[in-house]
Order: structure tokens, then sequence, then C-alpha cells
């Protein structure tokens, strides 16, 4: 299925759906990395991020969205750190610490979690730091530090 249609799909069924379909949908983008400049493009990230506030109990689709914030941002090259960026503008950095303070005792999350933080914060262009400094401001080093402790 093209991204566009992946985007239209996520922004129509996902926020309605139950917990499993949302579930199942991230597992699905997680797993397209590949074309992640495409995905970008057609608004995944917004839609990954929705599906996040709208399932914030749900530690399987918490999982499965870090993961795929994670997957789609991965890389060392130019195209990675704008992902990054649209990351971030996408609102992707307080909803993985949320991610992180709802589900303490889920290691899976906090591991997805731990990566997408990772993979978002870092690059080589001029909005790293900018970056990393949004990733503290949404509490992201409290949130790190306690899954360290706990897994």
């Amino acid at each position: 299925m093209p991204w566009p249609r992946v985007a239209a799909h996520m922004h129509e069924h996902l926020m309605q759906a139950g917990t499993a379909h949302a579930e199942l949908v991230l597992r699905v983008v997680a797993g397209r990395w590949q074309d992640a400049d495409a995905a970008v493009a057609a608004g995944v990230l917004l839609q990954i991020v929705a599906a996040m506030r709208a399932h914030p109990a749900s530690a399987a689709v918490q999982e499965k969205a870090c993961w795929a914030l994670c997957n789609i941002t991965a890389g060392a090259d130019a195209q990675r750190d704008a992902r990054a960026q649209a990351a971030v503008d996408a609102g992707a950095l307080p909803s993985v610490v949320a991610a992180m303070r709802a589900h303490p005792a889920s290691a899976a999350v906090q591991e997805q979690a731990c990566l997408a933080l990772c993979n978002i914060t870092a690059g080589a262009d001029a909005q790293r730091d900018a970056r990393a400094q949004a990733a503290v401001d949404a509490g992201a080093l409290p949130s790190v530090v306690a899954a360290m402790r706990a897994h």
C-alpha cells in the first residue's frame, strides 16, 4: 500500500479503532521503514503521534508507535536529520516521554522509547542541539534514568 493511502487509513481509522487495530496498523508502519522519507511526506508522523495520544493506556500501542518513530528516524544522512526534525515538529518528543511515564513497568515501551529518543535527538545538522534541548524540555532525562533503573 502506498504511503499516502497508509496515512489516510491511519487518519480515518486509528483514533476511533480499538487498541488491537491501532497496534496492528503501527506494527505495519514500523516494519516499512525503508521508504521513511515517503512516509514522512505522506504525514505518517502526525498519525503516529495522534495514535499515541488517542491510546495512552495501551502499552502495546505505545511500544509500536515508539518502534515506528525509531525506524522512521533511523539512519545517518541528511534525510534522516530531516525526518528527526519532522518527528519533533509532529510532537513526537512529548508523546514518547508520556509513553514512558504511563508504562514504567513495560520494558518493551521503555526500550523502544529510548531508541526513538536516541534517533530523534541524534544527527549532524544545525537543529540537533535544539532537538536535544526539546527532549530535555519534554522531560526525557528523568524518564530515561527511571527506565535505566527499572530495567
